[in-house]
């Protein structure tokens, strides 16, 4: 019997700021960290409690001894009422924390060198070649001219007039084309280059020679038009090289990189390393979640600013200079007090909305089949935890559940559904499965078109229309057969 405890309705009560809070809740784990310590810094009157301090993940929200002076204390500032702000034992009725997390794993990330970028990494390639001072000058415009895949998309007389217009470099075609055969010599392999063909040629031309690869040249330099369009038979005529000698000649230009700035280690702004927001385990079996303890820090309101408060109550005759001061800390206060009342918001959506989608899909996180996986839409969610669906999407789309059959991003248990040949609803996911293995195993020199694919998801009991073939194989990130051809 699966354990679910679904929260149906949330508090209303921050109901001013949900700008703000929805942007908290759409920030992955990695993030909300960054924007936790923004808020501590432009916001003195929030406090974090140190890790001596912090409670015990076992017992989240148990323990409020540390605000028990304050419990009985009502310090009246004309319109500020202190215990608004100092107060800290309301606490969700369930608990939030990770069971796993612990010290041991804590903050286990390995330090690192902050990595020199592409284009520095260019640059310091070119400290090695002796050049003059006008050479160097032109050599760094084309390598700050040089996109982050690796490519240079402007006409060289382009170039030439921007350097004499931006940089006063007047110099011509002749002797930017030379100095830009320089910079090609670069690493990686093909930077500098002003389109596919140009890169495909200039890695190439980097490795060994040898009889494939001096094929392949050809290949590019004289029929490259054939060769992305799989017209192998033009090419064994052309060339005329056996089927094995042209598919030698293919495999190495197939293992050049069609983006060699993307290639570069500090250039890698779309990969990151991921933190699951969300765990899920199988204990006794039945599932248990638990929500990444990062996102439950503990915060409380500056004991200074309490202090300066104090003194303001004491003080019989108040300056207007005290005044204003007041009200600055009242603004300050009620800045805090919102920012922690929204992490727990944003903490109470994060976990109701997982707890509901876990509940949903319970056959597949218990058996990690995927063809376990129910048809679930953003509405079916939505419903089960009274939230609007653009909530429960912020929530799907950026965040990352650890589950025993690895991490996976939440928005990939949402799917349509259609009726199979037997009239059971069946998820789309189930049908892009049968049809990748389908297309894996088909013959790469006869590759199957969309009508052909459609008849054998058919026979295997799913009628699916041609489009919806097509649809289903964009979606997958797979080429039309043609493209799919090999030898």
């Amino acid at each position: 019997m699966l354990k679910h405890s679904l929260q149906f309705k949330l508090s209303q009560k921050l109901s001013p700021q949900q700008i703000q809070l929805m942007k908290l809740i759409q920030l992955p784990t990695q993030a909300f960290e960054q924007r936790l310590q923004e808020e501590l810094v432009e916001n003195p009157a929030l406090e974090e409690s140190s890790k001596e301090d912090n409670y015990d993940l076992d017992d989240y929200g148990s323990d409020t001894d540390d605000y028990d002076d304050y419990d009985n204390e009502h310090i009246d500032t004309g319109d500020i009422n202190i215990d608004e702000y100092l107060s800290n034992d309301e606490t969700p009725d369930y608990k939030y924390q990770t069971n796993n997390y612990s010290d041991d794993d804590e903050d286990k990330t390995m330090p690192f060198a902050a990595p020199v970028s592409f284009h520095q990494d260019l640059i310091n390639q070119l400290n090695t070649f002796i050049l003059t001072d006008e050479e160097r000058d032109i050599a760094e415009f084309l390598v700050g001219s040089i996109d982050d895949m690796g490519y240079i998309r402007r006409s060289i007389q382009d170039i030439v007039d921007d350097m004499a217009f931006t940089q006063g470099i007047y110099t011509d075609e002749p002797t930017v084309e030379r100095i830009l055969h320089l910079v090609q010599d670069l690493e990686p392999a093909g930077v500098g280059a002003r389109d596919l063909q140009e890169c495909l040629l200039l890695q190439l031309k980097h490795k060994t020679p040898s009889d494939s690869i001096a094929l392949a040249i050809n290949v590019i330099e004289q029929q490259f038009d054939a060769f992305t369009k799989k017209h192998y038979d033009k090419l064994l005529q052309k060339f005329d090289v056996s089927q094995q000698q042209l598919r030698k000649a293919i495999d190495e230009i197939e293992k050049l990189n069609p983006k060699p700035g993307g290639s570069f280690d500090g250039n890698q702004k779309a990969v990151e390393h991921i933190v699951p927001d969300f765990t899920i385990r199988i204990v006794d079996g039945e599932l248990e979640l638990s929500l990444n303890g990062r996102n439950a820090p503990e915060l409380h309101v500056s004991k200074d600013y309490q202090e300066m408060l104090q003194s303001y109550k004491d003080t019989s005759e108040k300056s207007s200079s005290q005044k204003d001061a007041v009200q600055f800390i009242k603004q300050k206060l009620d800045s805090a007090k919102w920012f922690i009342d929204a992490i727990k918001q944003r903490q109470e959506t994060l976990y109701v909305t997982m707890n509901a989608i876990m509940f949903y899909q319970q056959e597949y996180f218990l058996e990690g089949e995927e063809t376990k996986l129910r048809p679930m839409i953003l509405k079916d969610i939505a419903d089960m935890v009274g939230l609007d669906i653009s909530t429960v999407s912020r929530v799907a789309n950026s965040k990352y559940v650890d589950t025993p059959y690895g991490t996976k991003l939440i928005k990939e248990f949402f799917s349509e559904s259609m009726t199979n040949d037997q009239g059971e609803e069946v998820s789309t996911i189930e049908i892009k499965n049968i049809l990748q293995q389908v297309i894996s195993e088909e013959d790469k020199r006869k590759p199957l078109p969309d009508d052909q694919l459609a008849e054998i998801l058919k026979e295997r009991g799913y009628p699916i229309a041609r489009r919806t073939i097509a649809k289903y194989r964009e979606q997958l990130d797979i080429p039309v057969a043609r493209l799919r051809k090999k030898i």
